[in-house]
């Protein structure tokens, strides 16, 4: 008796050698729930580069809110200053470009005191 190449190594026209196994359901349960619950860790614990555009939008709001309230106070204050004082329109200016300097000063403070970013990885 005789084999041939294909009948010593297994591999005969079986149709079942050839189809692959099919996977257990208990398997695509499991996926199924690991799939569903790094969803919900990721809904809980946001990833760092949302946190930092985050931080970068608060960063960019609280510019806007100096440099407008530098303005607008100064402008105010000035114009009321000129107003009791009868001194128009120096007291607007002065108060305009005090406004500002102190608008200016303070986005400096902020730019000085944030923490540089963490390599961790």
């Amino acid at each position: 008796m005789i084999l041939t190449l294909e009948e010593s190594l297994g591999m005969s026209d079986d149709k079942s050698a050839r189809e692959p196994i099919p996977e257990d359901a208990r398997i695509d349960a499991l996926e199924q729930r690991l799939k569903a619950a790094r969803e919900r860790e990721e809904k809980r614990n946001p990833s760092e580069s949302s946190r930092k555009s985050d931080a970068n939008y608060r960063a960019g709001n609280r510019v806007l809110a100096d440099l407008l309230g530098g303005l607008i106070g100064g402008a105010l204050f000035g114009w009321a200053f000129d107003w009791f004082v009868g001194t128009s329109p120096w007291g607007l200016l002065v108060g305009l470009f005090l406004g500002i300097g102190v608008a200016f000063r303070n986005i400096f403070r902020m730019a000085g005191t944030q923490s540089p970013p963490s390599d961790e990885g």
